[in-house]
């Protein structure tokens, strides 16, 4: 966990902003590595950890604050697709926050000594799909389902002990609220991210109802969007900070379209470092990049902070 010298994520809101990481994915891509497996970057946790721990280090040399680990597409059930077992599944879960807790360490030896946090990312039953129903939501599965789907890897991230879990890219308040049942007496704090299209879930929900969910769920320090466009922040940050009364994450795409058919990003970026100081205004304490926002980005949101 944090070490004593420095305050909990929690606290560190509390008195100012902090800045998360951008895209795992783009990172690794473009130090070469083949990401077109339905496993995605968590496929490196198994084949080439080295690279993950590489990639958070490389965002904290940028500015970050939080890394992100790359358990976003890492489930039991995508594991087993791969011949990967139960035991190993869980192995590879936990050595996503250990990763990150190496380039933590490692920051520390190149004289980095600003407060650093490991977020252990959840990602949404859609990203195990691997069908980009992540963007859609509405799978057809039931809360109770779910939940079932979420508690075993959210319970191994947990015991890993990461400093904050990122129940992140969430496109139904359904899911959401199966997600927030399977945090409850853990003892890890959460944030919740939403994807989101305009003031609505991606899945059609307003917003409103979306972050209501979060209000009164004492493990959850702060809740937001994040794979979204650019544009989609500001409202959702003033509807969120108003809802809910916690403070506000929000780390959106570069504005670039993801064509599922085709995988592959398509369209321009349309994400700016000057983006920050309305989200902040608005409410932002959490302010970072996803999908092909990387370092050079991130450093940007580090100046502007």
């Amino acid at each position: 966990m944090t070490s004593n010298s420095f305050p909990s994520l929690a606290d560190a809101l509390a008195a100012g902003t902090v800045v998360l990481d951008g895209g795992m994915s783009n990172q690794l891509a473009s130090a070469g590595h083949d990401l077109s497996d339905e496993l995605w970057s968590a496929r490196l946790l198994a084949d080439r950890p080295d690279a993950v721990a590489d990639a958070h280090l490389a965002y904290f040399r940028a500015g970050a604050d939080v890394a992100i680990t790359a358990s976003y597409q890492a489930t039991f059930e995508g594991f087993a697709q791969r011949g990967i077992g139960p035991g190993e599944a869980a192995r590879l879960l936990a050595l996503s926050v250990e990763l990150g807790r190496d380039a933590v360490r490692r920051a520390r030896d190149e004289g980095i000594v600003r407060p650093l946090w490991v977020a252990a990312s959840v990602g949404p039953y859609g990203a195990m799909l691997a069908d980009g129903s992540e963007y859609r939501g509405r799978y057809g599965v039931s809360v109770d389902a779910l939940e079932r789907f979420h508690r075993p890897r959210i319970e191994v991230l947990a015991g890993a002990g990461p400093d904050v879990l990122a129940l992140e890219t969430v496109p139904d308040a359904d899911e959401a609220a199966a997600l927030l049942r399977a945090v409850r007496g853990l003892g890890v704090p959460a944030w919740l991210s939403y994807s989101v299209a305009g003031g609505r879930t991606r899945a059609g929900q307003p917003l409103e109802e979306a972050f209501a969910l979060a209000a009164d769920v004492d493990e959850v320090i702060a809740v937001g969007v994040n794979c979204c466009a650019p544009q989609d922040v500001e409202s959702a940050v003033g509807t969120a900070a108003r809802v809910t009364g916690k403070p506000v994450v929000v780390y959106p795409n570069s504005g670039e379209v993801w064509d599922a058919e085709v995988r592959a990003w398509t369209g321009r970026s349309t994400f700016t470092a000057e983006q920050v100081a309305g989200w902040r205004k608005a409410g932002a304490r959490l302010i970072g990049g996803c999908c092909r926002v990387g370092p050079e980005g991130i450093a940007g949101i580090a100046r502007v902070v």
